[in-house]
């Protein structure tokens, strides 16, 4: 039998890279929210601005868990 390609490297790393796209996807979800709320009504910028950073930590925090469980294996 014949080997016609190998997979050189880790697997976790193409399985944290198709992780990632969620975080990615979450994150200009809580910007594209925060943009139209400001525009809609710009003078609760500063309120929505909180709610801004604490979704923007919350889904970054997935981003960095799969990262840790990619080099955990």
């Amino acid at each position: 039998m014949d080997v016609i390609a190998a997979i050189e490297g880790n697997v976790n790393t193409i399985g944290y890279g198709l992780a990632a796209i969620g975080p990615g996807i979450g994150v200009a979800l809580v910007f594209a929210a925060y943009i139209q709320a400001s525009a809609r009504q710009p003078e609760s910028a500063g309120y929505n601005r909180t709610w801004l950073v604490l979704g923007f930590a919350l889904v970054e925090a997935l981003a960095l868990f799969g990262l840790v469980l990619a080099f955990a294996v």
